[in-house]
């Protein structure tokens, strides 16, 4: 009889600490899901954080914030009222004012003499080109290229900055007019000149006729004197 009472009163005690550990666990359950999905929207709607390393746009106002005066800022840099009805050779004298985000000595409003003309009209150390050293220049007429030229910053004119351009084959490999012509004065007997333009042939048989008895060597040092005689790759001598 006392073991029964005592079973009576034991049983609802346990199932109400099961039912509250079961309870603990499942609050405990649904406090860890929303805990992540609390964390999962923040980290969804957190917002990135953009990171630059610059631009052109960046370049460009560096290259304005100087501590120069306004009329010596490059082109990119100031604003120039330009007249396509100029005649052309004449030279003018054009308002330009420096742009907003320039940065700069004295008066932003100035004047710049310039030449009317066209960008692609200017004089070769006006512009850079870019140069072409697949060509040969001994061709006869002699051979030509296309190449993309930019005129100088500051440098004003009218048209685009950039143009193409023909140029005439021109690259070396380092030969030198100076050096060819005394080698061939002084060693010229020898066929040291011929050697030294890359003609084996030639310089061998100089060699074994003592400059054909000079007369080889006299028409050498003027043929080189001359230009005649360039380097035997076809490339221009270094002057």
């Amino acid at each position: 009889m006392i073991i029964r009472t005592f079973l009576l009163c034991i049983i609802p005690l346990v199932a109400v600490a099961t039912n509250t550990e079961s309870l603990s666990h499942t609050s405990t359950i649904h406090s860890f899901r929303h805990s992540s999905l609390q964390h999962h929207s923040e980290s969804t709607l957190k917002p990135a954080v953009n990171i630059s390393n610059g631009s052109t746009t960046d370049s460009v106002f560096d290259t304005c914030t100087t501590h120069i005066h306004c009329r010596e800022l490059p082109v990119q840099c100031i604003n120039c009222r330009l007249n396509e009805t100029c005649i052309y050779g004449e030279k003018l004298q054009v308002e330009c004012q420096a742009k907003n985000h320039a940065t700069c000595q004295g008066n932003n409003v100035f004047y710049k003499e310039m030449i009317c003309r066209y960008c692609y009209q200017t004089n070769s150390d006006e512009h850079t080109c870019v140069k072409n050293t697949t060509c040969r220049v001994v061709s006869t007429p002699r051979q030509q290229y296309i190449t993309q030229c930019k005129v100088h910053d500051h440098i004003l004119c009218l048209g685009n900055r950039r143009f193409a351009k023909n140029l005439l084959c021109n690259w070396t490999r380092g030969y030198s007019w100076s050096t060819a012509l005394l080698l061939s004065i002084t060693l010229g007997g020898f066929g040291v000149d011929r050697f030294y333009l890359g003609m084996w042939q030639e310089g061998i048989g100089k060699l074994f006729s003592f400059g054909g008895l000079g007369v080889w060597t006299l028409v050498d040092a003027v043929l080189i004197a001359t230009g005649y005689l360039a380097p035997a790759d076809g490339s221009l001598y270094i002057i």
